[in-house]
């Protein structure tokens, strides 16, 4: 007799909204207010470092965090999506404490760890701002938040992503063609098989960019792909791993120089295997795109928190922290500016802090292609991720 499938380890969407995907220690918080009958009203906001310190990330996940807010009784803004920050608050809560208390864990999470992906995708974009460059880093997380990396790789302004299901949750085409698996599959000194294969058998929509770094070398394998395919190839994929190839530069101009020889120069070449903005710069001159990883996928949160500023209007905050209501303003020149609310903010200064939720409604759209539209003109204006 078989034993049954153990199930996976994913907390479900109604623990996360009814609250119950939290700390131990805001379930007692709850009891012990209700018990005292206790409910104040106050304003928490979410942020990251108190002042700004020029090291600028990028906002995302805003659209899970209103999805989690919504339908209480609680007035919430924030900075757009896309937007970037440096100190200050991004996200500003209103309302009685108990109606959001539960809800600390989880809206931390949904920001901290998009916002942490789309700063390394927007990293990335800026190292090879000419490139197609693309999130490939979906193997290297809990299949549970396949969509939140790849949505988030997009804010940052990557041009697709590899992960199916996630393609399925945000209305997009996944990318990617084939894998080593593939030509292992048919064996040593059977490429040519496999590459006539896929080209026999996937649709015509799929461009045909051969892996060629399996079994020999790099060169050797274009060149056989372009003699296998001739014109029907697209484009070729060197995914080597970094113990193994050596001066990579090299290599690609190689390649390059191979294909140009043979009048396939048209081909193109696109790089992958544990790459990050360091070598997108350097080989952004000789590549014509990039599949990216763990660099993205694996980003490191941002270490927001949420903080009680006011209780029944008057300012309060512990020790460490700022209290009272405060504004962010982004000025001309690129600066990034805390003060506090019904305050003059600084010269030109233009406020980021716009309507998310009013009385539980979401009273804002969430489009992706705005939000990367947004990264890139943000991260011009204040220089972000420059060489």
């Amino acid at each position: 007799m078989t034993s049954p499938s153990p199930g996976f380890d994913i907390v479900g969407a109604d623990a996360v909204r009814d609250g119950s995907a939290t700390d131990a220690y805001f379930e007692r918080t709850v009891e012990t207010l209700r018990h005292a009958d206790r409910n104040p009203t106050v304003v928490a906001e979410v942020t990251a470092d108190q002042f700004p310190d020029g090291d600028f990330e990028l906002f995302a996940g805003v659209k899970d965090a209103a999805a989690l807010l919504a339908d209480h009784a609680v007035d919430v803004d924030a900075v757009p999506e896309g937007t970037l920050f440096d100190g200050g608050p991004v996200l500003r809560i209103e309302g009685t404490y108990l109606e959001f208390a539960a809800l600390e864990t989880s809206l931390l999470g949904f920001l901290s760890h998009a916002s942490g992906v789309a700063t390394a995708a927007l990293e990335c974009r800026r190292a090879a701002p000419e490139s197609t460059v693309l999130s490939f880093g979906a193997r290297h997380v809990h299949p549970s938040i396949a969509a939140m990396v790849e949505r988030s790789a997009l804010v940052g302004g990557l041009d697709g992503f590899s992960h199916v299901a996630a393609g399925e949750v945000l209305g997009r085409e996944p990318s990617g063609t084939m894998p080593h698996a593939l030509l292992i599959c048919f064996g040593r000194g059977n490429q040519e098989d496999a590459w006539r294969a896929f080209d026999e058998a996937v649709p015509e929509s799929v461009p045909r960019i051969a892996l060629c770094d399996t079994f020999s070398d790099e060169k050797d394998e274009v060149i056989r792909a372009v003699e296998t395919l001739g014109d029907r190839l697209d484009g070729v994929r060197l995914d080597t791993t970094g113990s193994r190839r050596g001066d990579f530069r090299h290599i690609v101009r190689e390649v390059q120089w191979e294909l140009d020889a043979r009048g396939h120069g048209d081909v193109d070449v696109f790089l992958s295997g544990g790459l990050g903005p360091t070598e997108l710069r350097s080989l952004r001159d000789v590549a014509d795109g990039f599949g990216v990883g763990g660099y993205v996928s694996n980003a490191d949160p941002v270490d927001f928190a949420l903080d009680i500023v006011e209780v029944d209007g008057e300012p309060v905050a512990k020790r460490g922290k700022l209290s009272g209501v405060k504004e962010v303003y982004r000025t001309p020149d690129g600066g990034h500016h805390v003060g506090l609310r019904g305050r003059d903010g600084p010269e030109g200064g233009e406020s980021l802090m716009e309507p998310l939720i009013r009385d539980g409604e979401i009273v804002r759209e969430f489009d992706i292609d705005d939000a990367a539209g947004r990264a890139s003109a943000d991260a011009d204006r204040v220089a972000f991720g420059g060489d």
